[in-house]
């Protein structure tokens, strides 16, 4: 009799005891970065065995008010004011019970983007009237793809130097996007390797002073100091390979590291070994050509990328590409700029083609000239090459008159165009010479001006010549009767 009297005893205590607390889990799917202007859809999912009180999903502003972020209300679902049904047989059987709570958030646009909240209130089944609160958050990130991109030349525009290599710095520039993108530089369609720097160097002679000097860089390429001088003229270089030649030791210019360097000693020994010694260049007549500079095929590219915020909440981004210029590897090569970016399906690029002026195209307005007139010389344009499409980096135009000053005095003028006011006719057969150049190459052209008679300003200076005739006639009678007036008078 003890035993069934125990088990009832204990069902009837289990049957007394309170309920357990209910339980809420809140968590809200992830969510990748959206691109401005779509349609985005929060879902906030949330697991209870309790009756569901109210949904209420919250925008958290980034303005901080009372010592906490202002949040603003989006969504809001009141349980009492909407019916709902419960399969529950058992209220006192726990049953789990899965809700999924949305937003739609259409078109969305840069204020959308920050942290949104979903707040979940149920009733507790273990006690009447006791309400258990849960929240979850989520990032919402709103991304913009580029809105421009462009490459212009940093120190356009520049002159060209015959007697020096010179630094030479394209600057792309990508505005409106966000977060900023990955940009990088192409050759002919072949990626760049870069050196990254944050202060590139300034000329070849301060390259080759620089730590490292022969030295094989990251990416791959030689850093070559020893035959780059602007003093070498085409004789000496001619000699200076022959002897490299005679040695074995010329594989490659501006290629060769301190293992096969110039000044290398041999390892066998000091009694076998030469000594170093200092190459003897006979002395020759210096043509007089401008002396060539020898440069290595495969130039040092150094990087540097500068952001900047804009007002808008996109990046603004500057990525600089400088290497040491030769014109005549790099005249008519194609440089790209490509932009990688989340909210592009495929890169963007603009692209420039280096190309020296060649036969400039001169128009003249008007075509005949006359005394007085104005006459415009302008460079309409130039013969570009089959790749090319224009001439870049922007040329300097010089404007200068052979064997003589311009018409205002001037040795020279800058500038397109060329504006002669009021022509002489001791301009006839002057010819004008336009200067054109870039950092690749420079050229120039001429151009006669011919003067031509103006019938207006002939008669009108006939005209002003008869007017004075007339009026020195009418001056002699005048004279002549004031002189005979005296006369008669001193005579009565």
């Amino acid at each position: 009799m003890t035993g069934p009297l125990v088990l009832c005893c204990l069902l009837l205590s289990a049957y007394s005891l309170p309920l357990a607390a209910g339980y809420l889990n809140v968590s809200i799917e992830p969510l990748l970065p959206v691109v401005i202007g779509d349609t985005v859809t929060l879902k906030c999912n949330f697991q209870t065995d309790g009756n569901l009180r109210e949904i209420v999903w919250f925008r958290v502003s980034s303005q901080v008010i009372d010592g906490g972020n202002a949040r603003q209300k989006i969504f809001t679902y009141d349980a009492m004011f909407n019916s709902s049904f419960s399969n529950m047989e058992d209220k006192r059987r726990r049953e789990d019970l899965l809700y999924q709570s949305t937003v739609r958030l259409p078109e969305v646009q840069m204020a959308d983007d920050g942290l949104y909240e979903c707040h979940v209130g149920i009733y507790d089944r273990s006690s009447t009237g006791k309400v258990i609160l849960a929240s979850a958050s989520i990032t919402l990130t709103v991304i913009v793809p580029p809105k421009s991109i462009s490459v212009v030349a940093a120190n356009s525009p520049a002159a060209f130097s015959r007697y020096e290599a010179q630094n030479f710095t394209l600057v792309c520039i990508v505005t409106g996007a966000r977060p900023p993108p990955t940009v990088y530089f192409k050759r002919d369609g072949e990626l760049i390797d870069v050196v990254p720097t944050g202060h590139p160097f300034s000329s070849v002679t301060d390259r080759g002073r620089g730590p490292g000097l022969g030295k094989r860089s990251h990416v791959g390429h030689w850093r070559s100091g020893g035959l780059t001088s602007r003093d070498l003229d085409e004789t000496k270089l001619q000699k200076s390979l022959s002897l490299l030649k005679q040695e074995g030791k010329l594989s490659r210019l501006g290629q060769d590291g301190p293992e096969k360097g110039l000044e290398q000693p041999s390892e066998s020994g000091p009694e076998s070994g030469p000594e170093s010694t200092t190459e003897v260049i006979p002395e020759t007549v210096v043509s007089r050509e401008f002396p060539r500079w020898v440069q290595s095929s495969d130039p040092l590219y150094y990087f540097q990328l500068r952001q900047q915020a804009a007002g808008d909440g996109t990046m603004e981004v500057r990525a600089m590409l400088t290497w040491n210029l030769n014109p005549q590897l790099d005249n008519e090569a194609l440089f790209s700029c490509e932009v990688k970016h989340p909210a592009l399906s495929m890169p963007m690029q603009a692209e420039v083609t280096l190309a020296a002026p060649r036969g400039p195209r001169l128009s003249m307005s008007p075509r005949k000239a006359r005394v007085g007139d104005a006459v415009r010389i302008t460079v309409q344009g130039f013969q570009l090459g089959p790749s090319a499409s224009e001439v870049f980096p922007e040329p300097i135009f010089t404007w200068t008159k052979v064997g003589g000053h311009l018409l205002d005095g001037r040795e020279e003028h800058n500038g397109k165009e060329l504006i002669l006011e009021r022509v002489p006719a001791e301009l006839n057969g002057s010819m004008f010479r336009c200067t054109a150049q870039n950092p690749l190459g420079s050229t120039e052209t001429h151009t006669r001006l011919m003067v031509f008679d103006n019938p207006r300003l002939k008669k009108g200076r006939e005209r002003l010549i008869a007017m004075d005739t007339a009026a020195s006639r009418c001056s002699l009678s005048l004279t002549f009767m004031l002189l005979l007036l005296s006369f008669t008078c001193e005579m009565t």
